[in-house]
């Protein structure tokens, strides 16, 4: 199932938006070849991290679980 800015698994709730857009279009070319939704996730996850690190983008929001503390 294709995801899109709307409609995207829980595990990307809390990243900023333009890195979850990243993790979706990832994610879907990834199903697209026929990845597994789970690996297609993980996998769109880690990179999408990834690039936004590169570009100095703020990944996840600040109210997200692992930033309380």
């Amino acid at each position: 199932m294709p995801w899109t800015k709307d409609n995207y698994p829980v595990s990307l709730k809390y990243f900023m938006a333009p890195v979850r857009n990243k993790a979706i279009e990832i994610a879907n070319a990834l199903l697209n070849e026929g990845a597994e939704e789970d690996r297609a996730i993980a996998i769109a996850t880690s990179k999408a991290e990834e690039w936004a690190e590169n570009r100095g983008m703020k990944v996840r929001k600040a109210n997200a679980p692992e930033n309380k503390k």
